[in-house]
């Protein structure tokens, strides 16, 4: 049974949009770790050409179909997992990618997942970075962050700063759509970076 301050999967079963935004103050917490989420970005599935899903179901993508509330992993560019909410009605694809966070519970577990970092602002800046502070990893792929164990997301339970949104990080497919969100003047979100038409594999 979820905990009382567990979003519930209604929370997740709305347009991504929506979610993205409000998912802002919230924390996520995977065992003795909890980090406070300052920035995140939606990618909308068959309608965003950004998104793993764009051109529909694959193995890789299964997670993202199935019911919202759930936790889409994956691997990119050959060294980084990073970790995603599955939103919307089951059957479609929409996820946010969780980007930077501040870490508000075991931060001496977090910091021996990043041991090089010498900030503790920076131990969950950037998507890959978040999930290495959380412990996170391919096995948590499809996880239950509604009614599972090993993940979950509270509600934010203090006052939240003023909300940007602007353009996604990294991405050249409908990089003009200003569907990251950050809490302005967070010294834990990530720097933005504009993407290429090289690259591959980055988006959601």
């Amino acid at each position: 049974m979820a905990r009382s301050d567990t979003l519930p999967r209604s929370f997740y079963d709305r347009p991504v949009l929506d979610v993205a935004a409000d998912l802002l103050g919230a924390v996520i917490v995977a065992g003795p770790v909890a980090v406070r989420l300052t920035e995140v970005e939606a990618y909308d599935g068959a309608n965003d050409p950004a998104s793993h899903a764009y051109r529909g179901l694959t193995p890789r993508t299964r997670v993202m179909f199935g019911p919202p509330g759930h936790l889409y992993v994956y691997f990119t560019y050959g060294m980084h997992h990073c970790a995603n909410l599955v939103c919307g009605p089951d059957g479609t694809a929409a996820a946010v990618l969780l980007r930077a966070g501040e870490v508000v519970d075991g931060i001496d577990v977090a910091r021996t997942h990043r041991p090089a970092v010498t900030r503790d602002t920076a131990l969950a800046r950037g998507p890959a970075n978040l999930v290495r502070a959380l412990g996170l990893g391919p096995e948590h792929n499809g996880a239950d962050v509604v009614a599972g164990r090993e993940v979950r997301v509270r509600r934010s339970t203090s006052p939240r700063a003023e909300i940007r949104t602007g353009p996604r990080v990294g991405v050249s497919a409908g990089a003009t759509r200003p569907w990251r969100f950050w809490l302005a003047d967070d010294p834990t979100v990530s720097a933005y970076r504009a993407g290429t038409r090289k690259q591959r594999g980055n988006p959601r």
